[in-house]
């Protein structure tokens, strides 16, 4: 009988273990394309631990995760994608990521020239109606009813709040593409042609950055980014000596 306990008890820590293996976590390899194009700077975030990647210039993220989890993913100009890491995915640790162009949705059509004639003025919509992101509608339309409750219960939630940030810091970097170009960094910043992305996102991590991009200020954003490039400049001497 003590033996039958024992083999017992072993066999059920061997299934223990096997199960421990099958749902634990191991970093995901993934490549994120558009047609044949490598994206770069697409969020990646896993809905089940919150652990967040951004692509590189090759479009390649790691990012933990198992079997079964959802990721996020989100880019300027492309359309929002949900993806499950299925178990081919998680036994050979690589993913292959497709994301479609989105076309620029245009907030109102100027008829004959005339500025005055707007969806507004012609009672289409509201006057003064707010002006959702796309994020921020996905945010929206989950925060009342059933469909709310379940979005709290379940974490989505949170999660969609991520990406209403992540999606705010996107659009940021793209008001940074269209204001500065690259000899901009290069020569006056002292950035190296392959850090600007870096400190770009260091840029926009910067409260009073944002609020000058937000009010369009470019002399004062142009001041404050020549005081972030010496500190981060600074901080990257020191990490290398």
């Amino acid at each position: 009988m003590k033996n039958n306990l024992i083999v017992l008890f072993v066999f059920l820590g061997q299934c223990q273990l096997l199960t421990a293996q099958t749902n634990g976590e191991k970093i995901i390899l993934g490549t994120v394309f558009s047609n044949t194009v490598k994206l770069e700077g697409i969020s990646v975030i896993n809905c089940t631990n919150k652990m967040m990647a951004v692509t590189d210039k090759e479009g390649c993220f790691s990012i933990q995760a198992k079997q079964g989890d959802i990721l996020n993913f989100s880019g300027i100009d492309y359309k929002y994608l949900q993806k499950y890491v299925y178990k081919h995915e998680f036994n050979s640790g690589i993913m292959e990521v497709y994301m479609t162009f989105n076309s620029i949705e245009l907030d109102e059509v100027i008829v004959n020239k005339n500025a005055n004639i707007t969806a507004e003025n012609l009672g289409i919509i509201p006057r003064g109606q707010i002006k959702f992101t796309p994020q921020e509608r996905r945010l929206y339309s989950n925060s009342g009813g059933i469909q709310g409750l379940y979005s709290f219960l379940s974490g989505e939630r949170e999660t969609l709040k991520m990406n209403v940030e992540i999606e705010k810091k996107e659009l940021l970097l793209k008001k940074l593409e269209y204001m500065f170009n690259d000899k901009y960094y290069t020569k006056t910043l002292k950035i190296p042609e392959e850090l600007i992305k870096g400190f770009q996102y260091y840029c926009v991590e910067d409260s009073e950055f944002v609020k000058s991009l937000n009010v369009k200020n470019k002399t004062m954003s142009m001041f404050l980014m020549t005081n972030l490039a010496l500190v981060y400049n600074q901080n990257r001497t020191e990490k290398t000596e």
